[in-house]
């Protein structure tokens, strides 16, 4: 009887995995849905689109974009961690819902939920100030080191990069800062234009649209779409905490589906509207990454946040 189990075991084994080789050969044979986990107009909603549509054509299938915000990213990122991985759901996110979010609260998946497909953005920080204020980094340092408890600075948010860079920048100089948390980049932009805060961090895309003074780059080189600026690096801090994103898909994903969606991602990238909105958010060279790649960048990424958000005392899991 035992032997009897081991081969209808054996047999099943077969069938299933047969059917699962076929299943991937036909993919995709219907629509695929790329969740973006945040409000339609973000950077990952934007450029999730444009790749949709192009990944659409290459593969002869639709693809839809499935906005589900909320919870900080979390909401959307758990939903695709639990979905089957056949490559019909995916998500399009910066990462940093899955490198910060896990470490600060109790969420539903860690890295080892999701099988990277590609890198698609990459979101250099900048310091931003009224112009006239400060002329580089070394005036914002020394104005800050001399007002009790630091110049007030605002981000979108606790535990954002922008925060994330600024905290860890005072750690390494001893320099203090107050930081001012807002609900997004366009409000800490707004208030340092109306002289409520000192300077504020955002993102370049956001920075760029407004007519504050660029005064440093948290990057590891400088960004050809503004070559004047200097990176924080330059200035003499090593600082430059790595901002990407990408699609992603449920972990246990077949090789050859990976392969496939993997393949579309970089034809996708070449095209004419993608390479536009490459540009008009200001996309550093290094942008994309292929799977392997942007795998390394993840587990990079995810060593790298947790022993900063360890050290700033905001690590709870």
């Amino acid at each position: 009887m035992s032997e009897r189990w081991y081969t209808a075991a054996a047999v099943a084994a077969a069938i299933l995995g047969f059917s699962g080789a076929a299943a991937a050969q036909n993919y995709p044979d219907h629509v695929i849905e790329i969740v973006v986990p945040s409000t339609p107009g973000s950077s990952a909603d934007i450029l999730g689109r444009v790749l949709g549509d192009a990944m659409g054509e290459r593969l002869g299938q639709r693809f839809i974009i499935l906005n589900k915000p909320g919870a900080s990213s979390t909401l959307g990122t758990a939903e695709v961690a639990r979905a089957n991985p056949d490559g019909y759901t995916l998500v399009h996110t910066a990462v940093f819902a899955i490198t910060v979010q896990p470490v600060t609260q109790k969420t539903a998946y860690t890295a080892q939920s999701f099988t990277p497909i590609c890198q698609t953005f990459k979101n250099d920080q900048v310091i931003v100030a009224r112009k006239g204020t400060y002329k580089n980094l070394a005036a914002i340092m020394a104005a800050s080191k001399a007002k009790p408890g630091g110049l007030n600075y605002g981000s979108p948010g606790i535990a954002t990069i922008p925060h994330l860079a600024m905290a860890e920048l005072s750690e390494i100089s001893k320099v203090p800062f107050n930081h001012v948390p807002f609900k997004g980049p366009a409000e800490s932009i707004q208030m340092t234009l109306g002289g409520q805060i000192d300077f504020a961090v955002a993102p370049l895309t956001a920075a760029a649209k407004s007519s504050l003074a660029m005064i440093a780059l948290f990057a590891d080189k400088r960004n050809s779409a503004i070559p004047d600026i200097p990176t924080v690096k330059e200035e003499g801090y090593n600082v430059a905490p790595l901002s990407i994103g990408g699609l992603l898909a449920p972990a246990g994903l077949p090789a050859d589906v990976r392969h496939k969606l993997e393949s579309a991602c970089k034809a996708a990238k070449e095209t004419d509207a993608f390479q536009r909105l490459v540009k008009n958010t200001f996309q550093p060279s290094d942008y994309f990454a292929d799977s392997a790649g942007f795998a390394a960048n993840l587990a990079k990424d995810v060593a790298a946040k947790r022993r900063l958000l360890t050290s700033l005392g905001m690590a709870k899991n």
